[in-house]
């Protein structure tokens, strides 16, 4: 084939404006999702650079081991955790809006996106993977706004597929609460304010012990 040097010069271009058109396009559909279901989404814009990278701190030590990401939304997060290092088919994403979720295949073909609840974590690990543990769970779901008894649900699970020293990461908009809801059976390992984010957000780090 003929070398095209206008074709050199136009594709990283393309590819960039792709990207733009990708994240932009998500960003809006995150928007429509809050307005739509604002108890599921939490947040009315997706989270800041900031937030995404101190999640993404706490990945295992063991490169082979499985990380679940939870209310992945638009994809900030996702993003942070494979600029940090993660391999790409060892991040499961779980998110419960198939419209989100459609989104975050096309951003990220190569990870595994699936459809589903948190509060059947141990069930999709199962179904899809053979999986009863994994090594990180990074979570951005809006806890504060769900009922009591769901939280519950979604922490012990949380807890039963962690493996022991595992983390669990979960952000909340209540920056002087440094233990949420279903964190008692969890050592309380970090926890830091990420100022630069609308609004700002503290980042609880819980190991699970055992």
């Amino acid at each position: 084939m003929e070398w095209n040097p206008w074709r050199a010069t136009a594709l990283p271009q393309l590819l960039v404006a792709r990207t733009i058109r990708q994240n932009i396009g998500g960003a809006a559909l995150f928007v429509q999702e809050c307005l739509r279901k604002p108890g599921q989404m939490g947040a009315i814009v997706p989270s800041s650079p900031g937030l995404a990278k101190a999640m993404s701190r706490w990945l295992p030590e063991d490169p082979r081991e499985l990380v679940v990401e939870l209310g992945p939304g638009s994809g900030p997060v996702t993003e942070a955790l494979l600029a940090r290092g993660l391999a790409h088919d060892r991040l499961v994403a779980i998110e419960k809006s198939e419209k989100m979720a459609e989104v975050l295949r096309q951003r990220f073909p190569t990870i595994h996106v699936l459809d589903g609840d948190a509060g059947e974590l141990d069930k999709l690990l199962h179904k899809n993977f053979g999986a009863r543990e994994v090594g990180a769970v990074i979570s951005s779901l809006p806890l504060r706004s769900f009922p009591p008894a769901l939280v519950d649900l979604i922490t012990r699970k949380i807890h039963e597929v962690l493996k022991p020293g595992g983390h669990w990461v979960q952000f909340t908009y209540a920056i002087s609460n440094k233990r949420v809801r279903g964190s008692e059976p969890f050592q309380l390992h970090n926890s830091r304010v990420v100022w630069l984010n609308l609004p700002p957000a503290r980042v609880n780090v819980y190991r699970k012990l055992g």
